[in-house]
């Protein structure tokens, strides 16, 4: 397997998501992309790997091409340990990197990498996000504060619990930034199309629901307070508690 030289990753990986962070595209990627990966077997989404290779090539033949596959949770499947797929007529090699064997310095130097910060080896990921956070207020540009910060909050709930990101991150912040409006307009618009599929009044106002409720959801995950949730989406606070329960 090969090996990722510790001067290499922080390149790596800040060309491969740095970029895509500062740009909020995380969120159409994972919408897009990584749904339809989730729903194919951890083999057949490795041979997708070797798919998507070809595909690219066919398009940008003068091109070179890097795959790299970051997994974000330690896990027990060997599949991680895997790079390569190796078929009787076919060999394809891509790059991998386990954030759970990555130094936590490495994702401090450069703020595209910040939210990846508190998956990384590191004994107490609180405080790696609390360190997150300092670095985060002192970015002078404000919008990409908020990218960030966004992006903070969904990598960190892989590991920590939303009311110690609540804690660090503050919501107002998050509110600003493209992945969360992104979030709200994709669930707005699910919970009202839902509505005009049921061509009257009632299933409209039943999709508006459905949607303040994705709404909701969204809000919460991003660490925001159950009476600001509730203050923006219309719902009771009894309703919200109700959906952070779920």
């Amino acid at each position: 397997m090969t090996i990722i030289q510790h001067w290499r990753l922080p390149l790596i990986l800040f060309a491969a998501i740095g970029s895509a962070l500062s740009a909020g595209i995380f969120f159409a990627f994972s919408t897009f992309v990584m749904q339809a990966l989730g729903r194919q077997t951890p083999s057949a989404g490795i041979a997708a790997m070797a798919d998507y290779y070809l595909r690219v090539y066919r398009r940008f033949p003068q091109k070179e091409m890097r795959q790299i596959v970051v997994y974000l949770r330690e896990t027990a499947s060997e599949l991680v340990y895997q790079n390569a797929l190796e078929l009787s007529q076919l060999h394809h090699r891509y790059e991998v990197i386990r954030l759970w064997e990555q130094p936590p310095e490495q994702f401090l130097e450069v703020p595209g990498l910040f939210p990846l910060a508190s998956l990384s080896r590191t004994d107490d990921p609180l405080a790696t996000l609390r360190t997150v956070s300092e670095k985060i207020a002192d970015l002078a540009n404000h919008r990409e504060q908020a990218n960030i910060a966004a992006s903070t909050a969904i990598f960190a709930g892989l590991r920590l619990k939303k009311e110690e990101i609540r804690r660090l991150l503050r919501s107002e912040m998050i509110q600003e930034s493209v992945i969360y409006q992104e979030i709200w307009e994709t669930a707005l618009e699910c919970g009202l199309k839902e509505g005009r599929q049921e061509g009257r009044q009632e299933g409209l106002q039943e999709g508006r629901q459905v949607a303040m409720q994705e709404i909701a959801a969204k809000l919460l995950a991003s660490g925001m307070e159950i009476a600001q949730v509730a203050s923006i989406t219309g719902l009771s606070a009894e309703e919200v508690e109700g959906i952070s329960k779920q």
